[in-house]
């Protein structure tokens, strides 16, 4: 639903994000962006010829934002279960060759699909294919997507790169680059020459364009980088390529940050480091000090058996640090209420006696996840100038009463609550019913075609 000039957003609360929440509120939306808020009977009052949506026992607040997913992956979801992550990630590999190019399409629809059905406006998702690219687009999705660039053999790192490079224009230029962005994101390091740092850090640079690096995602690949011994071993490495090459597989005696450091990583101007659960004291600084984002993928390593990061740690350094879900084909939905629920209960679990509040998890979901793709002046918080992402979280159920502290949503709702996902001004998702330039049940049938052709 385009909403043309003007709109009232009516509903129970607003949850502003960066200020109070207040009871009987209102937003006025205009041309996209939040123009006017305040108590409900007034900007009726004020606006008495403005269409008004009304959601009487709901909660507005801004759209979710996921720091990391991969949404082409989005098929691949159950087929999985239950091994860890060294198996998990080898056998996605091996089920990634079976996929067309209208596979990869299908399955990033799907993933996209469901984060509006969850309230989810904004992505920073990873991408080889390109899929999520144009199902973004044509989900009115906001976001980044980040093009995967890895080689092995040092002598294609050049040309892997420059490849990359070349898929940023052609991308950027299919995109509405008032809602996506391009950047590049280079393949975790068990999965690439170290070299890829270097380069893709002076290409990020010279085009201007952001970084994604997934660091210490699990203790396999910490422990492969340390001392050469993991599930990431030499071994496997000759069987699945056919050779071994120094020296990415030699011992290096350090941590995954200090790894990637070494190497540039962390020279191009604007980079969001995700996963990070195997991190050490100086690690954090280091981050800190190169001013690297952190995304936080707590159910993923969680069901991955990777780790867990040390999130409190993050947020008491400064550093900018929000939530993701990480791999949409290990969690069981896209759903970042859910992920900041887990997350939340996880730190104040490892860190009794220090409490963490669902305020501060709702912000890591909402405005500190826009600071950390630096996109805060825009999204992340509801007030007049910014860029119109809203949700309508529904309050009615049983679990809700009393509402008298809206920030509780966080422990009382899930995705299935969300009532309506609206993207820079424009209805996406109202309860069942999308507002998308894609056949929603034609892609989901090719998904079932999809998981049907994997199986065999």
């Amino acid at each position: 639903m385009r909403l043309g000039g003007c709109m009232l957003l009516c509903a129970q609360y607003i949850i502003p994000i960066e200020s109070d929440p207040f009871p009987n509120g209102a937003l006025l939306v205009r041309d996209g962006k939040i123009c006017d808020m305040g108590p409900t009977d007034l900007l009726k009052a004020r606006y008495p010829d403005e269409q008004c949506l009304d959601y009487p026992r709901a909660a507005l607040m801004p759209g979710l934002i996921d720091l990391q997913n991969h949404l082409e992956y989005s098929v691949l979801r159950g087929m999985l279960d239950d091994v860890p992550y060294a198996a998990w990630m080898s056998a996605v590999q091996a089920c990634a060759g079976k996929l067309s190019a209208r596979d990869w399409h299908s399955s990033a629809v799907l993933g996209g699909l469901e984060a509006l059905t969850n309230g989810i406006t904004c992505i920073a998702d990873v991408s080889s294919t390109g899929a999520s690219c144009s199902a973004m687009q044509r989900l009115g999705l906001r976001g980044v997507v980040y093009r995967e660039v890895g080689a092995m053999d040092r002598r294609l790192v050049d040309r892997a790169v420059r490849r990359a490079e070349n898929d940023v224009v052609r991308w950027s230029e299919s995109v509405d680059p008032s809602r996506i962005a391009i950047g590049l994101a280079p393949r975790e390091a068990h999965r690439c020459h170290p070299a890829v740092y270097t380069k893709v850090a002076e290409a990020a640079r010279r085009e201007g364009v952001p970084v994604s690096i997934t660091i210490g995602a699990s203790s396999e690949e910490a422990r492969f980088l340390r001392f050469g011994a993991s599930k990431f071993s030499v071994a496997n490495m000759a069987d699945r390529y056919g050779y071994v090459e120094i020296p990415p597989w030699l011992p290096s005696g350090v941590s995954p940050v200090r790894y990637v450091l070494n190497w540039g990583a962390f020279e191009a101007d604007n980079v969001l480091a995700a996963h990070v659960s195997q991190v050490e004291d100086d690690d954090i600084n280091k981050l800190k000090s190169y001013d690297v984002a952190v995304a936080v993928c707590a159910r993923c390593n969680a069901q991955l058996g990777m780790g867990v990061a040390p999130l409190r740690d993050f947020m008491r350094s400064g550093l900018r640090v929000g939530l993701g879900t990480g791999y949409s084909a290990a969690i069981d939905a896209t759903d970042m209420l859910a992920e900041a629920r887990i997350a939340l209960l996880i730190q104040r679990a490892l860190n009794p006696g220090r409490f963490v509040t669902a305020e501060s998890m709702l912000r890591l979901a909402t405005i500190e996840a826009a600071r950390a793709l630096r996109m805060d002046d825009r999204v992340g918080s509801l007030k007049p100038g910014k860029l119109a992402d809203v949700i309508a979280v529904d309050l009615s159920g049983t679990r809700q009463v009393p509402d008298t502290n809206p920030a509780s949503i966080l422990g009382t709702c899930s995705g299935g609550d969300v009532l309506m996902t609206m993207v820079g001004g424009d209805i996406r998702y109202e309860k069942d019913k999308w507002n998308v330039e894609v056949e929603v049940a034609r892609d989901v049938a090719r998904v079932i075609e999809i998981r049907g052709k994997i199986r065999e």
